[in-house]
């Protein structure tokens, strides 16, 4: 089987192409280094199925078109402008890459009837109830990376429903883990995480009752390549969340076990922020066989032990 990983490079992208590899499937990277390192890479090197790298941006049709002349039977876009200040910053950007990238990357596809796994995002959803979010929860995109990525994920539906290609449109929970970034493009388990080895405080933005599934990186890659091999996943829209929510104070304290290092800031998108995050994986567990194995203690002391020997 030939694979595509477009933003491969990238924190879930490079564990997705990790998986890919371990199932012995021929892999293909594209990604334009703007998020991604290539550094993220090179544990392959040396693996035969390992097909190389890529750099080009998927908002530029000629490079996709390039790329696709090779013949894969599944493409997984995780590619994507995925910062929600700077898509507010720059709504330019959320659209064209989201957008117009998705665009090129179905295009190609469709040409040659590459199967798609379209990964899109919780941040579409509104506040989720005490039961959970599931896929029939109602939506409220509320920055121009939301809105961008949940309309490129109509487009892909479009793309099953008008011309029969098989798309499946995965929503991951709030996903951390090593090789995540540590700075403000990173997660929140990993910046805190990081100032915590650095004996800074951790910041904590507003009053800090917002709540996060945090769904391990390990586990999400999982997720996403048994929706890249499942029959039945065409067509569908499917979350990956862990069932457990925890609230940013909460999650603050169980990495640095002190409270005085905990300090309340100023929250530089509050209209963005989703008060309450949790996600049910049932539809994940009954399509794909899929549950969430990696608890959050256990996760955290994954990307600490990664961040104090290999980040830098």
């Amino acid at each position: 089987m030939n694979v595509l990983v477009t933003g491969g490079a990238g924190f879930i992208g490079r564990w997705v192409v990790k998986k890919l590899l371990s199932e012995n499937v021929n892999v293909w990277v594209l990604d334009n280094l703007s998020n991604g390192s290539e550094q993220n890479l090179v544990e392959f090197d040396q693996i035969n199925n390992y097909q190389g790298l890529t750099i080009g941006d998927i908002s530029d049709i000629s490079c996709v078109e390039r790329v696709f002349k090779t013949q894969f039977d599944v493409c997984i876009h995780t590619a994507a402008q995925i910062n929600v200040q700077e898509s507010l910053d720059n709504p330019h950007k959320s659209f064209r890459v989201n957008m117009v990238g998705t665009y090129n990357v179905l295009s190609c596809a469709l040409k040659s009837k590459t199967k798609v796994i379209l990964i899109g995002t919780c941040m579409v959803y509104d506040m989720a109830t005490s039961d959970g979010i599931s896929e029939l929860s109602s939506v409220k995109p509320a920055s121009p990376y939301s809105g961008s990525k949940l309309a490129a994920e109509e487009l892909a539906l479009s793309y099953y429903y008008g011309f029969g290609l098989p798309v499946t449109v995965l929503r991951p929970f709030n996903t951390y883990g090593p090789f995540q970034k540590t700075n403000m493009e990173g997660g929140v388990v990993s910046i805190f995480v990081q100032n915590h080895i650095a004996g800074e405080n951790l910041k904590v933005f507003g009053d800090g009752t917002q709540t996060r599934d945090l769904l391990y990186v390990e586990d999400c890659a999982e997720f996403i390549v048994r929706a890249a091999f499942s029959e039945n996943s065409a067509g569908e829209v499917i979350n990956a969340g862990t069932g457990r929510d925890i609230s940013i104070n909460d999650l603050a304290l169980l990495i640095c076990r002190d409270l005085n290092r905990i300090e309340h800031v100023k929250h530089h998108h509050p209209q963005s922020e989703i008060q309450k995050l949790l996600g049910s994986f049932s539809k994940a567990q009954k399509l794909l066989g899929w549950k969430p194995k990696t608890p959050l203690e256990e996760g955290i002391a994954k990307t600490e032990q990664w961040i104090k020997t290999d980040y830098s």
